[in-house]
């Protein structure tokens, strides 16, 4: 896509004065966001409305929960989606010292990291939808207080590119970049009801040195086969059906040189059947799944692929709170009394 601007102009203002400081950024997004500007965010953030909404009910939260935090990007990329639409990607964390409670996680007293994927969609100039996920898990196992099932893969502080690109400028091959990853997810949605692994052709389009970093609760895995027997085997053996009901679902791919990103709000749809998935017993719950995710190519082949998945909706879906069962933990070093 060529502009005749920086497209992420929208929002580089904004992310550079949360970058400096977080607490006093109040002010900051009034200039990006049209007004009434719909936020959607990961449960149980929900849904908010314009900068306003957006700053009372998440981001001055977390200020006040880590009053030193700052917010890195380490990806920021735009692009134009099937329907022309300018969306703008951004990945990576908000970090500080987590001396207060955020959403009733309890404060560690030390550093803290949380991911963030943010996607925002840009008319003239300014910001009028933002569908974003922050990685709450991650900070709830920092602090010891996540009551769910363990991630198969690593739980860490995930990277930036590995190259330091992530930031641009990108070039012009976006829209062939945005081809292969699709041309990919095409393909894996064959198996397994068209055959057996052989039919999603990972090595056409994986580079053998991959990363895949999911989300906490789900962890991260190198290469085609840390991918596989840490996120795909289970997660195709608890939904199969999974691409089986594109109706149900929303994609906004765009690309920018070398990156891709895509959005939806949900993304996937399907059943949880098979041997379960995450601890979730196997009852035939139909879900959907909001999952915002970042490749990057190398040498034509995916190296590095970013995904956040907003558990804790998939657990409101079945009747599970999250929060609710995190509060009965009992806290560091002591006993919870009832």
């Amino acid at each position: 896509m060529h502009q005749s601007h920086d497209p992420t102009g929208a929002i580089a203002g904004l992310q550079q004065a949360l970058y400096h400081d977080l607490a006093g950024g109040a002010e900051a997004g009034r200039a990006a966001f049209a007004e009434g500007a719909a936020i959607r965010l990961c449960h149980p953030l929900g849904d908010l409305t314009g900068w306003d909404g957006l700053w009372s009910g998440a981001l001055a939260p977390l200020a006040a929960a880590m009053p030193d935090a700052e917010r890195r990007d380490y990806i920021r990329i735009a692009g134009e989606d099937h329907d022309g639409a300018l969306w703008i990607g951004s990945a990576g964390l908000y970090l500080g010292s987590f001396i207060a409670p955020f959403l009733d996680i309890p404060p560690t007293h030390r550093v803290a990291h949380m991911r963030f994927h943010e996607f925002f969609r840009v008319e003239a100039g300014r910001i009028v939808e933002m569908q974003a996920i922050w990685d709450l898990p991650e900070l709830m196992m920092q602090a010891g207080a996540w009551p769910m099932a363990p991630s198969l893969g690593r739980d860490w502080c995930i990277p930036g590119p590995a190259d330091g690109s992530g930031q641009g400028p990108h070039g012009d091959e976006g829209a062939a970049s945005c081809a292969h990853v699709v041309a990919m997810l095409e393909a894996m949605i064959r198996h397994p009801g068209q055959g057996g692994p052989e039919v999603m052709e990972l090595d056409r389009f994986w580079h053998p040195k991959m990363m895949w970093y999911g989300p906490a609760g789900i962890g991260t895995g190198r290469g085609t086969v840390g991918f596989r027997q840490h996120h795909q085997i289970p997660f195709l053996k608890a939904m199969p059906d999974r691409g089986a009901y594109p109706e149900r679902v929303t994609h906004h791919f765009f690309g920018e040189g070398a990156f891709v990103g895509v959005t939806g709000w949900p993304n996937m749809a399907q059943t949880i059947t098979g041997d379960g998935w995450l601890g979730i017993a196997p009852a035939g719950q139909e879900v959907t799944l909001r999952s915002l995710d970042f490749w990057r190519l190398e040498d034509g082949l995916i190296r590095e692929n970013w995904v956040l998945v907003d558990l804790l909706d998939l657990y409101r879906q079945i009747g599970v709170d999250v929060m609710a069962r995190m509060r009965e933990l009992p806290p560091r070093g002591g006993i919870a009394l009832r």
